[in-house]
């Protein structure tokens, strides 16, 4: 009887006080919420999992540059005292007598990166197929982004159900190694339309709903909203830009997407709408949506999309590195011989940019031509509008095919956003405080007093030069060190 009160007691207020949050915040407090109606029915079952521990005592890191991720300039010689996972205080000042110290002179400390458009479960080695939607692959996957310094996750669609959902839970009470885990459920697509079924083998409705009316667009929803999804998916794309040779695929139709956005609204979820073109742009942020989960890449954004952007207070990720990602590898073969790509990379890749022939073919593809030309027009656009002054996030879609590698894709992405133009203060400020932001997530994002001791501690300086983000030689994770990150092995402080 004890057993069953203290469980409906877990049970009633999670579920109570949850439906009392804004949608948008519930990112930052189901997580917590749930560890409640865990630890009580763990305990009395006797059963408990305890997450990964934090410090026990508080850390003092002392000597050390300091990026608190809000774009402001590194500040040096800092001590950073973490203590039960937390950051406790920042300053100059050195620690109290007794406390553990690590000297972290001439390294710098930045908070740890967060993704806002990624996946999981799509890819195993050089396979993008259903059958690799498993709790295996998944945490394979969190365990790298984790190693390359991304400690926050949003795999935005194509998860299944109950699987995605419940090691989304646990990585937020950190009960598994890896990245922490948010993100869509299934997602909206057309039939026979985005995503195309040829990119994913044997993808079902489990994965994927593809409605053909309205009332089919609500159910679907629903659906996600009744399994616990943080966004509603929702792709509007032909890929004639992508792949001018092919014909267009088919797009869902006005009344069907328009239908979802509505929904979604309706049970207080956020919409992220795949885009590529201009035009579609325009339509998706005048109907509702909340982000804009890529950049605009057939031709110059104008005026009236920054200004849609801005009144609607809609997001926008330009995932540079997507298009980058078709070419790099047949481009830079070098990229064998250096640690942070290969140590990345699935046996079946390596094999392949050997291939000189693979390589020829790769870069011969008219495919790739247009991925150059996207890539451009997506660096010209982000940084428009960066200058007028619209919300951007943080994204790669990494993990959606063999190519676009977790963990190193986001570092490709930072290099690109300033070559694009942003300095590399604004890029880390848009990879951490402002992709946290879209998320929902106050907690972390940024080093402060009170904030998650998720952070990197890197031989270098990435505020300087942005391509040191690969010298990360350790990276912490609720105050622990989890990882060596991508140094020499055995490297520790």
């Amino acid at each position: 009887m004890l057993r069953i009160s203290l469980k409906l007691l877990a049970f009633t207020l999670t579920t109570s006080v949850t439906r009392r949050l804004p949608r948008q915040d519930c990112g930052s407090n189901t997580g917590a919420l749930m560890k409640v109606f865990n630890l009580l029915t763990c305990l009395v079952a006797g059963t408990c999992l305890l997450p990964f521990a934090a410090n026990a005592d508080p850390v003092a890191l002392t000597h050390a540059r300091l990026i608190d991720g809000t774009g402001k300039a590194a500040t040096s010689d800092t001590t950073l005292v973490i203590d039960h996972g937390q950051i406790v205080s920042i300053g100059a000042k050195p620690p109290a007598l007794g406390v553990k110290t690590i000297d972290l002179a001439g390294k710098t400390v930045m908070p740890a990166l967060v993704s806002d458009h990624s996946h999981v479960g799509l890819v195993d080695g050089m396979t993008t197929a259903s059958r690799n939607y498993t709790r295996a692959t998944i945490l394979a996957a969190l365990d790298q982004y984790r190693r390359y310094g991304v400690l926050t996750v949003t795999a935005l669609g194509l998860n299944k159900s109950p699987l995605f959902d419940q090691l989304r839970r646990e990585q937020h009470q950190g009960l598994n190694p890896g990245a922490d885990l948010y993100g869509v459920d299934q997602g909206i697509g057309a039939p026979g339309g985005m995503p195309p079924e040829a990119m994913i083998d044997k993808m079902g409705h489990d994965q994927i709903s593809r409605p053909r009316t309205p009332i089919e667009a609500r159910r679907a929803v629903d659906r996600m909203a009744d399994e616990g999804t943080d966004f509603v998916k929702i792709w509007l794309d032909d890929l004639h830009t992508t792949n001018p040779a092919n014909p267009p695929l088919p797009l869902l139709g006005a009344s069907v997407w328009q239908a979802a956005i509505a929904e979604a609204h309706k049970r207080h979820l956020r919409v992220a709408v795949h885009i590529h073109d201009l035009d579609l742009a325009h339509q998706a942020l005048a109907h509702g949506a909340d982000i804009l989960a890529h950049g605009v890449r057939d031709k110059p954004v104008d005026d009236a999309l920054i200004a849609q952007l801005k009144t609607s207070g809609a997001w926008y990720i330009p995932t540079l590195s997507l298009d980058e990602s078709t070419y790099y590898f047949a481009e830079h073969p070098e990229t064998l011989d250096q640690t942070t790509a290969s140590g990345a990379m699935p046996s079946g890749l390596k094999e392949l940019i050997a291939q000189e022939a693979w390589r020829k073919a790769t870069l011969a593809k008219p495919t790739t031509e247009a991925a150059r030309a996207a890539l451009a027009m997506n660096q010209r656009n982000v940084l428009a509008l960066y200058r007028g002054g619209v919300k951007i996030g943080f994204g790669t879609d990494s993990g959606a095919t063999p190519l676009r590698l977790p963990g190193f894709a986001e570092h490709r992405e930072l290099i690109l956003l300033v070559q694009a133009g942003l300095t590399p203060l604004q890029a880390i400020n848009l990879a951490t405080q402002k992709a946290a932001s879209l998320l929902g997530l106050d907690d972390r994002g940024v080093l402060a007093v009170g904030k998650r001791a998720d952070f990197l501690i890197i031989d270098g300086a990435p505020d300087r030069t942005i391509s040191d983000i690969d010298l990360i030689s350790q990276v912490w994770q609720r105050g622990t060190p989890v990882s060596d990150g991508l140094v020499a092995k055995g490297k520790t402080l």
